[in-house]
């Protein structure tokens, strides 16, 4: 039994401000960026409410109104010890 994630995986890195609220919205998403960018754009146009789904299986939703701004990126692998790069 192994433990180790799949390399195959993509993992996107999502954060949402939403409007009158201090903390951001952080999560890991298994969708890729251009999906997740379509998602915001098509909640933005419609007023729907953004409904994002994390790598646990977890939804977000936001309502479309609300959304400060969302930032995509993908998901580096972290560099630990002396002489990473």
């Amino acid at each position: 039994m192994s433990t180790k994630k799949s390399d195959s995986a993509i993992k996107v890195q999502v954060r949402i401000t939403i409007a009158n609220v201090t903390s951001d919205l952080n999560f890991e998403s298994a969708l890729g960026a251009e999906q997740i960018q379509s998602a915001v754009n098509a909640a933005l146009k419609s007023g729907d409410a953004l409904v994002l789904e994390d790598i646990r299986g977890r939804v977000m939703m936001v309502p479309a109104d609300k959304i400060g701004f969302v930032e995509i990126g993908e998901q580096t692998d972290r560099r630990v010890g002396f002489g990473a790069q």
